[in-house]
């Protein structure tokens, strides 16, 4: 039953994000799901299923990815209740889905290690490669600059001004990305995340370096 319930929720999430170009399609949802269930076979705790449905589920309700975050709300909870789940996973999963995200560094704190997890997986997509990559798409998506010097470092936003503040992909790295290391849960996240962290740096070096006519 529960492998069923697991194509079930991958079905559902490709059709939600089929048209998605900011870095969330379904390809990102796969890799957050690879990332929590590497991340809990390192730390050898978490509840697998729970874990894996969350990851698949946690971009659903996001309110950048829908017209608001009561529609966004709305959308996942009518799918999570059609499944043969009982009433305490489903409020485990749901509990997860939206405690996790980053929302101007305002954390909150998280009530079981399957929510660190998925969190951790979640931030690890946001950073090396893949994030500069998916910070570059998301930042085209919303018609923001690749960088412009006028504009200020955010150190602490609101969640309105963490979402609708003027700013560019390159400061979305000082604002958000380069402090994802330091507020990881997990051990096994931590060491994952030690080369994708310093990839960021190398390439933010070579992009100041460029931008000053440097290199």
């Amino acid at each position: 039953m529960m492998n069923q319930i697991i194509k079930l929720s991958e079905q559902f999430v490709k059709e939600s994000l089929k048209n998605d170009v900011t870095g969330h399609d379904w390809h990102h949802i796969d890799r957050v799901r690879k990332n929590a269930l590497n991340i809990a076979d390192r730390e050898q705790r978490g509840e697998l299923f729970v874990i894996e449905m969350a990851a698949l589920l946690h971009d659903i309700a996001d309110e950048k990815l829908n017209v608001s975050s009561e529609a966004g709300k709305i959308k996942l909870l009518a799918f999570i209740h059609t499944l043969n789940l009982g009433k305490a996973i489903k409020e485990h999963i749901l509990d997860i889905i939206f405690s996790i995200s980053f929302k101007g560094g305002n954390n909150q704190e998280l009530a079981s290690i399957e929510a660190e997890i998925v969190q951790d997986a979640d931030r690890l997509d946001a950073i090396g490669a893949i994030g500069i990559a998916r910070t570059f798409a998301y930042g085209g998506s919303k018609g923001q600059p690749i960088y412009d010097p006028h504009i200020q470092i955010r150190e602490k936003m609101t969640v309105e001004e963490y979402r609708n503040g003027k700013t560019s992909s390159i400061h979305h790295f000082y604002e958000k990305l380069l402090k994802l290391k330091d507020r990881l849960n997990t051990d096994a996240a931590k060491q994952l995340a030690e080369s994708r962290h310093e990839f960021m740096e190398q390439f933010l070096k070579e992009f100041h370096s460029e931008w000053n006519g440097e290199a």
